[in-house]
């Protein structure tokens, strides 16, 4: 670990330019710019509030304002974006820059950090827009904020220890790449963010609870939506699976980085 924070210390310089260039090549010839990066979970908040608003309005337990299922159909939305762009670009990030892996002499797994710093960017640029929507709204709580960090970080981590083992595999299994596209649009389903889970039977809630975006999604509600503490009981697993995908990718990474070069 120490090794690896070292390294990242080292390129600071080409981590942080390849993200202030990979936003220039992303918003370059678009007459909107950045705008896209909102507009696409503005859309779907917009679209699921307006079919689902007074379905679910009433199922939110302990709720009952007029912004309640918009607040909690935001605050899943756009922690799910953080999780789904991390795992979808680390799985594919060796194949997407198989020039520069063969071109340049740098240490591969900037990659993955670049991959999650573009990311975390993009999420503190639309959670900022959310702040000052729960700020309007009166729903805004600072320590819920604070509160949030953790989650944040076991969630980073979750996701990119999962990209990176993927993206190590994806290399030499091609069809990886298709799998967690198909993957993405059922985990998404299969976690609490459009619905209330309590509204599902119980056989339903039990099975749902083993999947930790469920998990993440929960507590992220808990915190912004009703104040409340984590319950740390149900988060410590997806920690420890969190670190030991990390290290699993790490594994993966350090065995295979070689043979990866030679493959694309």
């Amino acid at each position: 670990m120490k090794e690896l924070l070292l390294t990242i210390y080292r390129y600071r310089s080409f981590i942080i330019g390849s993200v202030k260039r990979e936003f220039q090549i992303r918003y370059k010839m678009s007459m909107l710019g950045a705008t896209w990066l909102i507009l696409q979970p503005l859309s779907m908040i917009l679209v699921y509030t307006l079919i689902f608003s007074q379905v679910m309005k009433t199922r939110l337990p302990g709720t009952g304002g007029t912004y309640s299922y918009s607040v909690y159909l935001c605050v899943g939305i756009i922690t799910w974006g953080l999780f789904s762009e991390i795992l979808s670009r680390s799985q594919n990030i060796f194949i997407e820059s198989a020039g520069l892996l063969k071109k340049l002499n740098f240490p591969r797994i900037c990659l993955p950090i670049i991959v999650a710093l573009s990311a975390i960017i993009n999420f503190a640029i639309i959670f900022s827009l959310f702040l000052i929507f729960l700020i309007i709204t009166g729903n805004f709580y600072f320590i819920s904020v604070v509160e949030m960090i953790p989650l944040l970080i076991i969630e980073v981590m979750f996701a990119l220890g999962l990209g990176v083992a993927l993206g190590v595999i994806n290399v030499f299994f091609r069809d990886v790449g298709q799998f967690v596209a198909v993957l993405l649009q059922f985990w998404f389903w299969f976690t609490p963010i459009v619905y209330v889970l309590s509204t599902l039977p119980v056989w339903a809630q039990d099975i749902l609870k083993y999947n930790p975006m469920t998990v993440l999604v929960d507590n992220y509600q808990r915190v912004v939506i009703h104040q409340q503490s984590i319950e740390w009981g149900s988060v410590w697993p997806v920690m420890v699976a969190a670190v030991l995908l990390c290290i699993l990718g790490m594994h993966l990474f350090r065995k295979h980085a070689a043979d990866m070069v030679d493959e694309l």
